[in-house]
């Protein structure tokens, strides 16, 4: 039977009409077919030029999904476990150490108890914040040390995610690893491990593992010649229906970084709602398959025990725990109306993405804005898109 999204288009226009963002894109898929795609509102509001089904949305944090998929074909080749240490691969992470707090106040480092694995990297338990530019007030110990090394590195010009990596590694982690959870710089380890077993920049891999199979047309890790007119502006939000376009570093161009600079997938909500649907599916797509059921389920087990949820929760991640990569919906009692076991992530610019592994369908939501207002936004998108097919 046909699903009726009226209620989802009219809740894209409310959006635009009252100016809580400037555009919109929203995609569904069930059983490998799109059956639903609306926009509205603008993707460049200076040209007018409007949202449609080619929007290319920067991604930033939703771009790790990829990664992790990746991670998940190469777990598959028999290369490494998640309980190896990460020294195994990556040897500067040998000797990395911790902050202790001593009962005075003091600070000091300590030895780790046991070596960094591949698994604390990828659940976010590897103690490590985010430290893309150098923290202004760093408000940890870890933070302002790393902020040092990212100081000293970007003195020399764009650097690759290998290099941010091996210098990371000579700073101490904020807890002991695995004893905590702490959203940042695990995603940057996992690009790198990805770039070693595959010997190649993780943007080439996005595009040999998952782009070109998956016959993304609408899928980049860079602005090109050929793409530039679909990719959208962001905009820094003044107030309701006000919008001032931002300057967008990770629209870059081939010529501006190298090739193993940190990539941001810009992609089309289609596109990645085409991504989506092959895990919802198990990991097949159109009778290709690219990951093994059980594959797919680890990846978005919750891998948080209860001081690590501690970390974890507040209210737009309500219900959900945190898997390898993905955050996975453990409970309804917060006000989710979908299937316990959905599973996905969300990027900085109002990017919200999901599949259910039960009704087999994928989600996949996008605006272009700072602050995202993403509570406001994702959660109207995620009860609507659930009342229609559940």
């Amino acid at each position: 039977m046909m699903k009726d999204f009226t209620r989802l288009d009219n809740l894209l226009k409310r959006f635009v009409e009252e100016g809580t963002n400037p555009g919109c894109a929203a995609a569904v898929m069930q059983g490998d077919e799109l059956i639903y795609h609306g926009e509205a509102g603008y993707a460049d509001i200076e040209s007018g030029k409007k949202v449609d089904v080619h929007s290319m949305f920067s991604q930033a944090s939703t771009t790790k999904l990829f990664t992790y998929a990746i991670l998940g074909m190469i777990y598959e080749e028999g290369k490494f476990l998640f309980s190896d240490p990460l020294s195994d691969y990556l040897p500067e992470w040998k000797n990395t150490k911790k902050y202790v707090t001593l009962p005075n106040g003091a600070v000091e480092t300590a030895p780790l108890e046991k070596p960094i694995t591949i698994r604390d990297a990828v659940a976010m338990m590897c103690g490590l914040p985010y430290c893309m530019v150098p923290a202004v007030d760093p408000a940890t110990p870890t933070l302002a040390a790393m902020s040092r090394q990212m100081r000293e590195l970007l003195k020399k010009g764009p650097s690759t995610i290998a290099e941010e990596v091996r210098v990371m590694a000579e700073v101490p982690v904020m807890f002991e690893p695995g004893s905590h959870w702490q959203y940042g710089f695990g995603s940057e380890i996992t690009g790198v491990l990805v770039e070693t077993f595959e010997g190649k920049p993780l943007r080439e891999v996005f595009q040999d593992r998952l782009i070109k199979p998956l016959e993304l047309e609408d899928a980049d890790t860079f602005a090109r010649p050929w793409n530039k007119d679909r990719i959208v502006t962001n905009y820094a939000k003044k107030g309701p229906g006000q919008f001032e376009p931002m300057a967008d570093f990770s629209a870059l161009d081939p010529d501006s970084v190298p090739a193993g600079a940190r990539p941001n997938l810009l992609i089309s909500a289609r596109d990645f709602a085409v991504f989506m649907q092959m895990l919802a599916n198990g990991g097949t797509y159109k009778g290709r398959k690219f990951l093994g059921a059980g594959t797919v389920a680890m990846l978005h087990e919750n891998q948080l025990g209860l001081a690590q949820m501690a970390d974890f929760e507040c209210d737009y991640l309500a219900g959900y725990g945190y898997g390898l990569g993905f955050r996975t919906l453990l409970t309804r009692k917060y006000g989710h109306n979908g299937n316990i076991g959905d599973f996905g992530w969300t990027g900085g610019t109002g990017i919200w993405v999901e599949a259910d592994p039960v009704e087999k369908f994928a989600v996949a939501y996008m605006h272009n804005m700072r602050p995202n207002e993403e509570l406001y936004h994702h959660h109207r998108v995620r009860a609507v898109v659930n009342g229609i097919m559940l």
